[in-house]
């Protein structure tokens, strides 16, 4: 009994600068919390905060890139 394999779906539409907008800015929100309430002797979460700043903005730009070349 041979099986036939089904064709691959076709990719799903998304949004993707919306959903790294949105991560970058809570981000951005965790960093003012860290730095204007906790006020932590360790600097370790306010650098986390501007290290997921930073990587939200690089995939932003990946992103944005990626669709130009489409």
């Amino acid at each position: 009994m041979t099986e036939q394999r089904r064709p691959d779906p076709e990719p799903l539409k998304t949004k993707d600068t919306l959903t790294i907008l949105t991560g970058t800015a809570l981000w951005a929100v965790a960093l003012v919390v860290v730095a204007l309430v906790v006020r932590p002797a360790d600097t370790r979460p306010v650098w986390t905060c501007v290290a997921g700043i930073g990587l939200g903005l690089f995939g932003l730009l990946y992103v944005r890139r990626r669709d130009s070349r489409r």
